[in-house]
């Protein structure tokens, strides 16, 4: 019988530290949930004592903020890097940013539970969290979208949410199914539908 718990390891730089930490803090947050998670569970994991553990983040909390900010930051970057890097294509750019929710659903540390399915949701510091790369992402791509078709902010803001919305439930559905639809495939059906709608709109100076 193998066991899960890494060795106790030796001093090193606190970044480092942190990192290992926060790695068996993910682990255990995704396999047990939040409330079901013990301290004393992410240190063993950690290979660490629990004061040690504690001299970096004083409590549970603490910890799945920290995992929290790092994973909504992630969406956030591939959702911009998806509209920055297409620039000058709209179709493509759809394409991408459809593609960003299934690169980040499909992550092997299962990040997007914590954003996506949190069970923390009645906190205000994770609810702030979770509304601001909600907001983050459908205003990075409503920004596109309202300077390329001109029409309003508001406007514009309300279609980025309805396709930041459709591309990670999508996203989500489709790694639940565990179907034979492969990856790009399925990125590909839920783009082709955003474009039907989003292609519709005239651009400023088409």
């Amino acid at each position: 019988m193998t066991s899960t718990t890494a060795p106790r390891s030796q001093r090193m730089p606190r970044s480092e530290r942190r990192a290992q930490l926060l790695d068996a803090a993910q682990a255990v947050f995704v396999q047990s949930g939040y409330h079901a998670a013990a301290m004393d569970e992410i240190a063993e994991r950690a290979g660490v004592s629990k004061p040690v553990l504690y001299q970096h983040f004083p409590g549970k909390l603490d910890l799945y903020l920290a995992l929290l900010d790092t994973h909504c930051d992630t969406l956030e970057q591939l959702v911009r890097q998806a509209l920055e890097t297409t620039e000058g294509d709209n179709e493509v750019r759809v394409r991408a940013t459809v593609a960003a929710y299934f690169d980040f659903v499909t992550r092997e540390d299962a990040a997007f539970r914590m954003v996506f399915e949190s069970d923390l949701t009645s906190v205000p510091q994770v609810r702030a969290r979770l509304d601001g790369v909600e907001m983050a992402c459908a205003e990075a791509i409503s920004e596109v979208i309202a300077e390329d078709t001109g029409v309003d902010d508001e406007r514009a803001l309300l279609l980025g949410s309805a396709l930041a919305g459709m591309a990670q439930v999508a996203a989500r559905h489709w790694l639940a199914q565990d179907g034979d639809i492969p990856e790009p495939d399925a990125a590909e059906l839920i783009s082709t539908l955003a474009w039907r709608g989003l292609g519709s709109f005239p651009m400023v100076d088409g």
